[in-house]
């Protein structure tokens, strides 16, 4: 109690002097003042880093949620393309064509994931990825720069998770591996399609993807290719190529008298639609290979468009000239030439380039349709022209109309736009390169497979049908079924 009271006098005498001292007056204000200045401080530090790392997880949640949106538009572009290329072909050869392009992903998505994701973005050397099988391996994404640790350090700029870097990717190889279904239409042997989509998405599209987007050589010296003319495009469109030519033409198509007699696809309707979407997967193939959301992604979406309208009139128009008539089929060909061909550079044109780049591709997939008929290279759907011949055009076009004001890049630079030898000469380079490669890969194992299994149906099951011969089932059971196909090839066959 006596050391209580004490304290107490002591307490009273400090605040006697406080009321009778101004100099002690201003010391207990400035005290309090600093007291609390430094809480302020402290709290402002700690709500400023909660402020910075909520700021970056919302960054991290929106990219990834745009990715996977871009990537569920990329996967169903195989609903476009199941749709376009059974319109294309003839009614008894629809569900082989639906099956192969419903198949197809699946497959894709295996050997990609097991085998294809490693090699092309991998940890390796200039050639080919050599870490990250099965999607495993060290990886901390979404960190981005050097702050990433891992084996997939090509992908190191996409500041979104593994996952979702993964099945964007998975939807381009699917996408390259659909494209031959349409060149070796209603001819090859549906385990023969199997067995290549599984090659070409598990080691052929790896390895050129790696070149070009895994930190392989051709990136090294500057090619460009911003969302795949070349890489999944015209690698799509060189396998098809040579599997169209080793396959041979179908029964009837090509007449020794020199004539070219035309086989009808059997639904136009299917084909508008598989166009449409198409056309609305895209928004998800270009803008989405950004992999972030940013203000690119408006632009590169209003490029694309221009290019797809831009080569949908232009084919109309050539078609008309050279037909007589507007061909509705090169028609909606023109509007996937005018998107395969800004793929490369939809970030790096400008809006009017992009309306060149795509009138010219429609004119082009109409030339190249009658060309191939000229040297009777059979491409039921117009494949090869639509993905090859404009994916070359596409990533040359990018050398010749790229802008240094937009890519804010004096390397990335176009021989129109600014006198630069230099990058289209590369972007030729990359062109021939991966011709050479994927046309040696495509014919090795379209011949491997011609050895083993036999490539090709035989002539009785190609003129029942390969939804008969091949599966037991028709599209249309229960329709009354037109004689005149039939009766026409019978005869053609005949004259043979």
């Amino acid at each position: 109690m006596l050391r209580i009271s004490t304290r107490q006098k002591q307490i009273q005498r400090i605040i006697q002097q406080i009321r009778l001292s101004p100099s002690w007056q201003g010391c207990v204000l400035l005290s309090t003042i600093l007291l609390l200045s430094s809480s302020y401080a402290v709290s402002a530090q700690q709500t400023s880093v909660n402020v910075e790392a909520m700021v970056t997880e919302l960054k991290v949640g929106l990219d990834t949620l745009w990715v996977v949106v871009a990537s569920i538009l990329v996967i169903s572009m195989n609903a476009g393309f199941a749709m376009l290329e059974t319109g294309f072909c003839r009614r008894k050869n629809a569900v082989n064509m639906l099956s192969k392009n419903l198949i197809v992903f699946a497959v894709s998505t295996i050997a990609f994931w097991a085998v294809g994701f490693a090699l092309m973005f991998g940890d390796g050397n200039n050639f080919v990825g050599l870490q990250g099988f099965f999607l495993n391996g060290a990886d901390n994404s979404p960190a981005v720069g050097d702050l990433y640790q891992g084996v997939y350090q090509s992908l190191n700029w996409a500041g979104v998770p593994l996952a979702a870097k993964f099945l964007f990717e998975v939807a381009f190889a699917g996408t390259a591996a659909t494209i031959i279904s349409g060149a070796v239409a209603e001819r090859i042997k549906f385990i023969d399609f199997l067995l290549f989509s599984f090659f070409l998405a598990g080691i052929a599209y790896p390895i050129v993807g790696h070149w070009i987007w895994g930190g392989g050589w051709l990136q090294q010296m500057g090619f460009k290719d911003f969302a795949g003319s070349t890489v999944v495009h015209s690698v799509g469109g060189w396998c098809g190529l040579t599997g169209a030519v080793i396959l041979g033409s179908r029964s009837g198509k090509y007449q020794p008298s020199g004539v070219t007699v035309p086989l009808p696809g059997h639904n136009l309707a299917l084909a508008t639609l598989g166009c449409f979407i198409l056309w609305i997967g895209w928004f998800g193939f270009n803008p989405g290979s950004t992999m972030a959301v940013n203000d690119k992604i408006a632009y590169i979406a209003v490029v694309t468009n221009l290019s797809a309208a831009s080569g949908a009139i232009t084919a109309t128009i050539t078609s008309w000239i050279l037909a007589g008539k507007p061909d509705l089929s090169l028609s909606i060909n023109g509007i996937l030439s005018g998107l395969v061909s800004i793929t490369a550079g939809c970030a790096m044109v400008s809006y009017g380039s992009a309306v060149i780049i795509g009138g010219l591709a429609g004119i082009l997939v109409v030339l190249s349709v009658y060309f191939l008929d000229s040297i009777k290279i059979d491409d039921p759907v117009g494949a090869i022209s639509v993905h090859l011949v404009n994916g070359i055009w596409g990533t040359f076009a990018l050398g010749l109309f790229a802008s240094v004001e937009i890519t804010e890049d004096e390397n990335i630079a176009g021989l129109f736009t600014s006198g630069n030898v230099s990058f289209i000469t590369t972007q030729l380079l990359g062109i021939i390169t991966v011709g050479l490669i994927m046309m040696a890969l495509s014919t090795g194992f379209w011949h491997l497979l011609k050895l083993t299994l036999g490539l090709r149906v035989s002539e009785e099951e190609e003129y029942i049908g390969l939804d008969i011969s091949e599966h037991g089932m028709e599209a249309y059971s229960g329709f009354v079924d037109v004689e005149g196909e039939a009766s026409y090839e019978s005869e053609m066959k005949i004259n043979k």
